[in-house]
């Protein structure tokens, strides 16, 4: 598997994005262990979560605490496997979600989300998503004092925008080691904030990196160019998808969802996929 790194760790190139096995749809417990156990097999060393990945009011992590038991039963830990987890988004248990970013709750969810990880400190704690009801810098803020006081290893935020991610930068005192938006063939918008990241020698993890490849492993006309290239290349859609993000820059770190031991093997090869750069003009058209 191919290495980058995220602040002081080194990681998978591709990541896992287990949210997939604790939301609606979600797959019985067997499989979902046996889906995390199959992105370790294959070199998989970096885990996103998030406390509001969860079905009901009183399940709240319970993505954490599978991902936690999933890793017990590997004998693997957080000194081998990066897990990333979020605070600042919830769900109240109707399908909805809803934003939190008050200095008191971002500390009081990190609390909890270290007790489900079973963890003295978490490896990388991101602001989940802005509060509009809350100044950024009281948010970020919380952050930094959850770095100062050990309870987190690394910071990084998610949903940002230029501007929020060179603020959090500031507030963090040059220790935003991650930014985690969405992005995909479908969703470009993000691409101002890749290139900074890239700029700032800042992490970028693109959430629903494969969004607009359906089941099928069918993208719209629009990118039709995708299936083209997989098609010559023999191989799925969702690789190319990953392999293209992947060239965008040394920084780029995507994390598929994945709910079958299938997909996340699939994803995984992205990592071995040198796109030429005659193929990279025609996936950025």
């Amino acid at each position: 598997m191919q290495q980058r790194r995220i602040g002081d760790r080194t990681v998978s190139a591709i990541g896992l994005g287990a949210m997939p096995m604790s939301i609606e749809g979600k797959p019985d417990q067997a499989r979902s262990i046996a889906t995390i156990h199959a992105a370790l097999d294959v070199g998989v060393t970096l885990i996103d979560t998030a406390d509001s990945y969860h079905l009901n009011p009183t399940d709240v992590g319970h993505n954490e605490l599978l991902i936690a038991k999933a890793l017990r039963l590997a004998g693997r830990s957080a000194d081998d496997v990066l897990v990333a987890t979020k605070g600042g988004h919830r769900r109240p248990g109707d399908g909805s979600w809803y934003v939190q970013g008050d200095a008191a709750y971002l500390k009081t969810a990190c609390e909890a989300s270290l007790q489900r990880l079973d963890v003295e400190a978490i490896g990388l704690y991101q602001f989940h998503r802005p509060d509009p009801a809350v100044p950024y810098e009281e948010s970020v803020g919380a952050i930094r004092d959850l770095l100062d006081e050990g309870k987190i290893l690394m910071a990084g935020i998610s949903n940002a925008d230029p501007e929020q991610i060179r603020l959090a930068r500031e507030i963090l005192g040059g220790r935003l080691a991650s930014v985690q938006n969405q992005f995909s063939p479908n969703v470009r918008s993000s691409e101002p904030e890749l290139e900074l990241c890239a700029e700032l020698g800042i992490a970028f993890i693109p959430f629903s990196p494969l969004g607009g490849i359906s089941s099928a492993g069918e993208l719209g006309s629009r990118h039709a160019a995708f299936a083209e290239v997989a098609a010559e290349r023999g191989v799925s859609p969702q690789q190319i998808a990953l392999a293209w993000e992947l060239a965008k820059a040394p920084v780029v770190i995507p994390i598929p969802g994945a709910s079958r031991p299938e997909t996340i093997r699939d994803s995984v090869r992205a990592a071995e996929l040198d796109l030429t750069p005659e193929e990279l003009a025609r996936l950025d058209a």
